[in-house]
Order: structure tokens, then C-alpha cells, then sequence
């Protein structure tokens, strides 16, 4: 991608894939998601996802997977409050570019 992702849409990226799941999910899997659009390495997201969990966005629990205890995520209601922020701004941001893009001459 040749676009630059600024903290804010990495946040919504990761709030929309954790959210799909409702009873959570694991790490490399959220990786392995957000890699469906976007170039992301795991020392990026643990950063993202650290940050999320700090911000009551995110809670974390362990479950046992194999005999070790995998690490999940899941979104909690302040989280969903912040993604239907970011979808809302998210819709707003792109229509406007979308517009610029086609030549319309009005971007609201």
C-alpha cells in the first residue's frame, strides 16, 4: 500500500476484525486478518493492540489452545462506542476523498 496508516485507522482496523468475534480472538490471527487489506507485521500490532487493551478498548484473557495458553482479545463496549466513531468518521473521510478523486467539484 502506498498509503501511510496513521495510529487511528490501525486502531479501527484492528477494533473491526477483534469485533467480528464474539468471544475474541488471538494475535496471530488478528495479524493474519488485517494482512486481508493491509501490510501489518506482529511487532506492529502487539504495540496497536497494547495500546487498545490501556485505553479500555480491548479486554484480554487467556484460554488454554494445545497445551499452552494462547492470549485473546475482545472488544469491549467503550471498543464498540470507538468503532462506530471511527466507521462514522471513516464513511465521512472516504466519500469526500472518493468525490475529490471523480472531479465533483462539492466534497460534503
Amino acid at each position: 500500500m502506498v498509503f501511510n496508516t496513521g495510529a487511528a485507522l490501525l486502531d479501527a482496523i484492528v477494533l473491526a476484525v477483534v469485533s467480528k468475534e464474539a468471544q475474541g480472538t488471538y494475535g496471530y490471527k488478528i495479524t493474519q486478518d488485517v494482512r486481508q487489506v493491509m501490510e501489518l507485521s506482529e511487532s506492529t500490532l502487539y504495540p496497536v493492540l497494547r495500546r487498545l487493551q490501556k485505553d479500555e478498548c480491548l479486554e484480554v484473557y487467556d484460554q488454554e489452545c494445545a497445551g499452552r495458553n494462547r492470549r485473546y482479545y475482545k472488544v469491549t463496549e467503550k471498543g464498540l462506542a470507538q468503532l462506530y466513531l471511527y466507521e462514522t468518521e471513516w464513511e465521512r473521510y472516504s466519500s469526500k476523498i472518493s468525490a475529490l478523486f471523480r472531479g465533483d467539484r462539492k466534497y460534503d
